[in-house]
């Protein structure tokens, strides 16, 4: 039975979301699930954006066929080239051999590569940069993206209606229950976490791909976006996710904010981090975040680097270097490019401690990172006279984050 929502009089979602899906991408937790969006347009010609994963293949096939009631499908918008919304491709242009794709040059070569053998001879529209397409009453013009965060990407604008169909750019983790729209859902309650995890994980090392993108819609009348995860977007809800993605690509914090993540192994670590958080309070910081390294996913702790201003890593030394969980997490952060953040170092050794030096020197490779001085070492755990030097880093971080933030 298909399962579609009316958006607008000529524009329906027949997308789905999958909920038995542990993890994205066989990387990220989505406890929450995950919708895959597409998109149907019916004008004096119909056209479909993007399909959708295989899991949700079989309500998406019901959902296209319900909302064209008999008629062909013309064309077929490919936007995106990843498997989670082009793996039912071939099918659909088995089912309706007199549908013609619409993509970029990469787009097409992906399209070899995932589905050697297929031919759209005679049925493929190359499109590029500025090009448009008109499909009676309304007309698409294309934007490409490349990066954000395939190379192959591109959004589709209908200036029409002001619907920008913008690929994975603006998505979210999270199953749809629903309601479609963010101004239907209490979003900064229920998305927000998940949204901000979707884009520092999947698209937060293309920042500057993001901001050329910000630049194109900046110069459009955007009225909604249509993204290929997660809540769609229109009037505040709309500006609220620009400028999101203004901050998270250029690496600007949300605001005043530490994040703890620690790494111990018998306790004595993680307690001196309990410790400098309840330091933290006591001097008036109000959003401190405490992770364990070994208890949550590294795309958790990505996405709250992205959220958070000033960053606190204790250690404990492992095999003459750093906790391996811990390493994993600064690695991930200097692999999505995290920069423009304040660091303060807390290192644990019972005969040789060496997390600190290493610690740093991953974060000395990243741009705009400030170390802060005043490392403390723990051998085996804090002792008598040590909460001195805790106190001293909590106040090093307290006024940085004054000189950072003066209205705090």
């Amino acid at each position: 039975m298909h399962c579609v929502k009316k958006l607008s009089e000529s524009l329906y979602w027949v997308g789905g979301s999958d909920r038995r899906l542990a993890l994205f991408e066989n990387v990220f937790p989505i406890p929450r699930g995950v919708s895959y969006n597409a998109y149907l347009m019916l004008d004096e010609k119909t056209v479909l954006m993007d399909t959708v994963d295989r899991s949700v293949g079989d309500v998406f096939e019901e959902n296209v066929e319900h909302v064209l009631a008999g008629r062909p499908l013309d064309y077929v918008v490919v936007n995106h080239m990843e498997p989670d919304h082009c793996a039912t491709l071939a099918e659909l242009l088995r089912r309706h051999p007199e549908t013609v794709v619409v993509g970029n040059a990469k787009t097409f070569q992906m399209i070899g590569q995932f589905f050697p053998g297929l031919d759209l001879t005679d049925r493929s529209v190359t499109v590029a940069e500025g090009d448009t397409l008109s499909t009676g009453a309304h007309t698409l013009h294309f934007v490409m993206m490349p990066m954000v965060h395939w190379p192959e990407a591109m959004a589709a604008f209908d200036s029409t209606d002001g619907v920008l169909f913008s690929a994975d750019a603006f998505g979210a983790f999270g199953a749809l229950s629903g309601h479609l729209f963010a101004d239907e859902v209490n979003f900064e309650k229920d998305w927000l976490d998940d949204t901000r995890r979707y884009y520092a994980n999947i698209v937060g090392k293309y920042g500057q791909q993001v901001q050329t993108v910000l630049k194109k819609a900046a110069g459009l009348d955007i009225r909604m976006i249509c993204p290929l995860h997660g809540l769609l977007w229109r009037g505040e809800s709309m500006s609220r996710i620009l400028d999101l993605y203004e901050k998270w690509s250029t690496f600007t914090p949300e605001g005043p904010a530490v994040l703890i993540a620690y790494a111990s192994v018998y306790g004595h670590t993680e307690n001196a981090a309990n410790i400098l958080a309840c330091r933290l309070a006591d001097a008036g910081v109000k959003d401190i975040a405490v992770y364990d390294v070994s208890a949550a996913h590294p795309s958790y702790l990505v996405s709250e680097a992205f959220r958070c201003s000033h960053l606190v890593f204790p250690s404990t030394t492992y095999n003459g270097g750093i906790f391996c969980n811990m390493e994993t997490l600064l690695l991930d952060l200097k692999a999505h490019g995290l920069r423009d953040r304040t660091v303060a170092l807390v290192q644990n050794g019972s005969w040789g401690p060496v997390a600190a030096k290493q610690m740093g020197d991953i974060l000395g490779a990243m741009k705009d990172i400030r170390l802060l001085e005043g490392t403390v070492t723990l051998r085996s755990a804090l002792k008598p006279g040590q909460e001195e030097e805790l106190n001293a880093l909590v106040q090093a971080i307290v006024e940085d984050m004054k000189a950072r933030f003066p209205q705090t």
